[in-house]
């Protein structure tokens, strides 16, 4: 595909396989062929590797986060798990949220969290809404402390963010899902590793070997989840659909 910007015609030109159509600037249509672009300009340049949240590293695109947010406040969960905590920065946005609202703590879990992470982690103010814990999130033992540590009747958010392999996501997904509750998520990151192939960074087998695979094959199986984009709380403008990192994301619960 190529895509021309014309600024002193305000269009945005596309040619694909189907052929070739102009879209004013301003609609709806160039801005998703934009942002397209934007994003894997991002990739190619790192650019979710220059953000921090209250002092510690979060490599996530902003408006995930903003995203999330939106969700969380919705559905105010009592515990949010996380695995893949990396530096702490977005187990710490979590928490800070749990802390603003009033209610809910962060389960996070990685195979391996680095000594000067766990330190940072552990030292933030927000550390006494967080529990770390340290494994493969798919081994049988750290499935279970998990477990253990949901009560009955609370109400859990689930982010997966460690392997980003099909394998494993769909191995998060059946070991944790069934802590999902009804009207909650389930949320899969960093699906755009499907349109990403040939790109810095990435393999040829990302084409199938995405956490979006994941997800989409995951709610094919059990027919307690559907994928189902959260409403927008607020929006005034033209734009119906996230500029995201996370496509086929959002796995609801629905009994």
């Amino acid at each position: 595909m190529i895509i021309t910007i014309d600024t002193e015609q305000g269009k945005v030109l596309v040619e694909n396989e189907t052929g070739k159509k102009a879209y004013d600037i301003g609609s709806s249509e160039a801005f998703s062929y934009i942002s397209q672009t934007w994003l894997r300009s991002g990739w190619d340049n790192k650019y979710v590797y220059g953000f921090s949240w209250l002092g510690r590293p979060i490599i996530q695109l902003p408006e995930d986060m903003i995203r999330i947010q939106e969700l969380i406040y919705s559905i105010k969960p009592d515990v949010i798990i996380e695995t893949g905590v990396a530096h702490g920065g977005s187990c710490i946005f979590y928490a800070g949220l749990c802390k603003a609202i009033g209610k809910g703590r962060v389960v996070g879990i990685d195979v391996e969290i680095r000594p000067h992470n766990r330190k940072a982690i552990e030292e933030h103010q927000m550390f006494e809404y967080i529990t770390l814990i340290e494994g493969n999130s798919v081994d049988s033992t750290i499935v279970q402390e998990v477990h253990s540590l949901v009560d009955k009747g609370e109400t859990v958010l689930l982010i997966l963010d460690s392997n980003h392999t099909k394998d494993h996501v769909t191995k998060e997904l059946e070991a944790y899902s069934s802590l999902v509750s009804v009207n909650s998520y389930a949320v899969v990151c960093d699906g755009i590793m499907s349109s990403l192939v040939g790109a810095p960074r990435s393999e040829e087998d990302w084409v199938w070997n995405n956490p979006k695979a994941a997800a989409e094959k995951f709610v094919e199986r059990d027919l307690r989840f559907v994928l189902e984009e959260p409403v927008f709380p607020f929006n005034e403008g033209n734009i119906k659909e996230r500029v995201t990192y996370w496509p086929s994301a959002y796995l609801k619960r629905l009994n």
